[in-house]
């Protein structure tokens, strides 16, 4: 296969100047709308490891999206969101999100991240499984979790560091 006919995945931090497209992706991705504060909150430059927008050969095709959370002295990572429009799916690029994501935190100084963790509605058999191939375990159910989505309970999955 020749170079041009390879396709190629790449990163771009999600700043003001792409969070439009941000926005759109979300929109088509997800079944939750994103409130002003959440767009706002991951233009943090501090962020810039965690927020990506993935391309597939140059189109933007997904997002993901996590934030820190400090609690008794430890940083965390929370995965807020992470998804790929339907028609990129299963070519690894939800796979290579995470994996971007998981060396950045793992190897993260200032701050230094105790764990990774997530939400996945637990009707979502297949995100679950995806989350356990790449080294997370199920910690609990928050009942509750989605208001606006049924089922409205959640699995807590994560990722100790």
């Amino acid at each position: 296969m020749s170079e041009s006919t390879r396709t190629r995945v790449s990163f771009a931090a999600v700043t003001q100047n792409n969070l439009g497209t941000v926005r759109k992706l979300n929109s088509v991705i997800f079944p939750i709308k994103y409130s002003e504060k959440f767009y706002q909150d991951i233009v943090n430059p501090e962020l810039e490891e965690f927020c990506k927008l993935v391309y597939y050969n140059d189109v933007p095709v997904g997002t993901i999206c996590c934030r820190f959370e400090t609690k008794d002295g430890q940083t965390n990572l929370y995965l807020m969101t992470m998804g790929v429009l339907a028609p990129y799916r299963s070519r690894s690029l939800g796979s290579q999100s995470l994996e971007s994501v998981l060396a950045a935190a793992a190897t993260s100084i200032k701050p230094k991240i105790g764990k990774i963790y997530l939400h996945v509605q637990i009707s979502n058999e297949s995100a679950k499984k995806f989350y356990e191939r790449h080294g997370f375990q199920e910690v609990g159910v928050h009942e509750n979790y989605y208001k606006k989505i049924a089922p409205h309970d959640a699995w807590i999955l994560e990722k100790t560091f």
